[in-house]
């Protein structure tokens, strides 16, 4: 009986102030980094929808293209992509003509996606971006 009142009152020694400013310290590094809104609940002054985009002036150019989208991978001539601005590697794709640079780039070919990977990319805008690699490599 006396180990065990030795117990208890050891075990009320470790619930001290200083052992509930550990506590409050694991709290707060164990707490969660963010919280999830779904859009139509309510999340106090949290957005639920992003903010809309600025009106758009139109299609990129294909320079713009180029470098967000295409620059990746025709940049350093990853997989066999023919490089930007080298006349050799592309000359034999030129040659083709540009309906099927074209549609390559639009449907795939060989290691590249459609549309370079560029799923919200307008048909017009890949058009462009080829565009402007054939002419770099002219």
């Amino acid at each position: 009986m006396r180990v065990l009142a030795a117990i208890v009152l050891l075990a009320g020694l470790g619930s001290g102030p200083a052992n509930a400013a550990v506590e409050d310290e694991i709290k707060a590094r164990i707490q969660p980094v963010g919280e999830v809104c779904v859009e139509g609940q309510d999340c106090g002054d949290i957005p639920t929808s992003a903010a809309p985009d600025s009106a758009s002036s139109g299609p990129r150019s294909g320079e713009e293209v180029y470098t967000n989208v295409c620059a990746a991978c025709h940049g350093a001539g990853v997989m066999g992509a023919p490089k930007f601005g080298d006349s050799s590697d592309w000359s034999p794709r030129i040659d083709k003509g540009m309906d099927t640079l074209v549609n390559h780039a639009l449907n795939g070919f060989n290691a590249m996606p459609p549309k370079g990977g560029c799923a919200d990319c307008p048909d017009e805008e890949i058009k462009a971006a080829v565009e402007h690699m054939v002419e770099a490599a002219k």
